[in-house]
């Protein structure tokens, strides 16, 4: 059963509606395209680190209203990949229109597996926050993967055999690499909150380093089995006008395909570093 509450006491009452599942939860009664009062911006922090997924539906926002709202949970920065064309820097369109011949963005229809946004980078991604202005028909969903809730259900026995591990985090299209491996724990603790997490993923997690590779492809393949079981997992399905932000310290997703005849249009900021702090 989803819980609501309404918080009071604000120049914008707002209602956080949990979704029900492992993690995610919408918020109702804000126009982002206005300010946010600081009591607001308060408990959509809170209510961002306890949900670590939050959505905001009919919204009718421009770029500038993105990077503005972005800014009340850290600093936007331009995506890591170049995008020719980008009036507006912090935002990178999703996309897998063609115009003229090119794509007016990246990543196409095709499936993206589960991952946590930049995890082969040193500095991986905080927060990144998506608005949907053109969805398909069918498909194009993105289901988020609780980390929390997949490391609290390990048995004693699997979080001593991991505690102090280290991956290999590496991105498919080699030219995106740094030149030296990246690393990051297998456990990995939230800077905010304190909760240990999962993090590893199919999608950009190479191997497990200090194990035989048979042996570590065998204990990644079983974690990521696990965080990725439907009981830690929400699907959100896309309306336009829907802007969903979530944290990639404790959360991976992935992405449904879709037909590539049918238009999707996405805006995404992304920010780095400290977070809501």
């Amino acid at each position: 059963m989803n819980a609501s509450s309404t918080i009071a006491g604000t120049m914008n009452p707002l209602q956080i509606i949990t979704t029900g599942g492992a993690l995610g939860a919408e918020i109702r009664g804000l126009d982002l395209r206005r300010g946010l009062d600081a009591d607001t911006v308060r408990t959509l922090r809170a209510a961002f680190l306890e949900h670590c997924v939050l959505y905001y539906r009919d919204q009718q926002i421009s770029q500038q209203d993105l990077v503005r709202f972005t800014r009340h949970f850290g600093k936007p920065v331009a995506h890591v990949r170049p995008q020719p064309d980008r009036p507006i820097e912090e935002i990178f369109v999703i996309s897998n229109v063609t115009e003229d011949g090119k794509p007016i963005g990246a990543l196409g229809s095709e499936e993206i597996p589960f991952h946590s946004d930049l995890s082969y980078l040193p500095e991986p991604g905080t927060i990144s926050l998506l608005y949907a202005l053109e969805i398909p028909e069918v498909g194009g969903e993105t289901m988020w993967a609780s980390g929390y809730a997949a490391y609290e259900a390990l048995d004693p026995t699997m979080k001593d055999r991991i505690d102090g591990l280290n991956a290999v985090h590496r991105h498919p299209i080699d030219a995106l690499n740094t030149p030296e491996p990246t690393m990051h724990p297998v456990v990995r603790t939230h800077p905010e909150t304190g909760r240990k997490v999962i993090y590893v993923s199919p999608h950009l997690t190479h191997h497990i380093t200090d194990m035989e590779r048979e042996d570590g492809r065998a204990l990644l393949d079983e974690l990521i089995a696990h965080a990725t079981a439907e009981r830690f997992v929400w699907k959100h399905r896309w309306q336009v006008g829907d802007l969903v932000m979530w944290d990639n310290r404790c959360t991976m997703h992935r992405r449904t395909p879709f037909d590539d005849r049918q238009r999707r249009v996405m805006w995404r900021t992304q920010v780095f570093g400290a977070g809501t702090r």
